[in-house]
């Protein structure tokens, strides 16, 4: 059962921009074999049984197949023919590729909220971080990325390229599953609030600079944790 907040906020799937190209039940095969993979569920080189998984949805193999391709485009899932399909290892340099994409786009959301004042926004971002700080106290980490994700969507949205923000998200399955591995390390939850706090002052001070800076640091912070995170986590890779 979802609780309040994470019913509150889970407006629409981060992955939407993918799930829509599928019908309705290879949709919702790739929504839930993803966030399987994303939340670490399903670890690299488990094997997905497609007569298994078709039953446990209830749907033919069919869809089942077309979610798998679409899991394979995003390079989660590799599959033999005449054999099997396993979960991908962390893929590092797309996820570096991924990560500088949105560091671009994020600047320019940044850029165009420091440009744009008066709107809704900084009330909202507030809210969700006195959410996020009480669930960050209580070390759920779920509720943590849900609410992480929201702050980034609101974002875009109040910048009017909310499909942007979809977009970048149906391509970060590799990078989401970095921040599920480096969350839990001591501070790590702590640093995220404060980059979120330093990117909401610094757009409230309309402080172009200033923003660059926040977005900019609070993005790379994973990947710059990314040799600790190997060394720790070295099957994943």
């Amino acid at each position: 059962m979802n609780s309040p907040i994470s019913s509150a906020l889970t407006k629409a799937p981060d992955d939407s921009f993918r799930s829509s190209m599928l019908g309705p039940a290879a949709s919702k095969v790739y929504l839930g074999i993803r966030a399987q993979i994303i939340s670490l569920e399903l670890l690299p080189y488990a094997t997905l049984v497609r007569s298994k998984i078709a039953e446990a949805y209830g749907v033919s193999q069919s869809p089942v197949r077309e979610a798998i391709q679409q899991l394979e485009q995003e390079g989660l899932v590799l599959s033999y023919p005449q054999s099997r399909t396993i979960v991908a290892k962390i893929d590092v340099d797309h996820a570096r590729e991924t990560q500088f994409l949105r560091v671009a786009v994020e600047i320019e959301v940044g850029r165009t909220l420091v440009l744009t004042p008066g709107t809704d926004w900084e009330a909202s971002a507030r809210r969700i971080l006195a959410m996020q700080k009480l669930v960050g106290d209580d070390m759920n980490i779920g509720e943590f990325i849900a609410l992480d994700k929201h702050f980034h969507q609101s974002m875009y949205e109040a910048a009017g390229v909310s499909s942007l923000y979809h977009l970048i998200s149906s391509r970060s399955g590799h990078v989401d599953r970095l921040r599920r591995l480096n969350l839990p390390d001591p501070g790590k939850i702590a640093s995220v609030l404060q980059g979120h706090q330093e990117i909401l002052a610094a757009i409230s001070n309309r402080d172009m600079t200033g923003t660059e800076k926040a977005i900019r640091d609070h993005l790379t912070g994973t990947l710059a944790a990314l040799p600790q995170i190997m060394e720790q986590y070295p099957k994943y890779f």
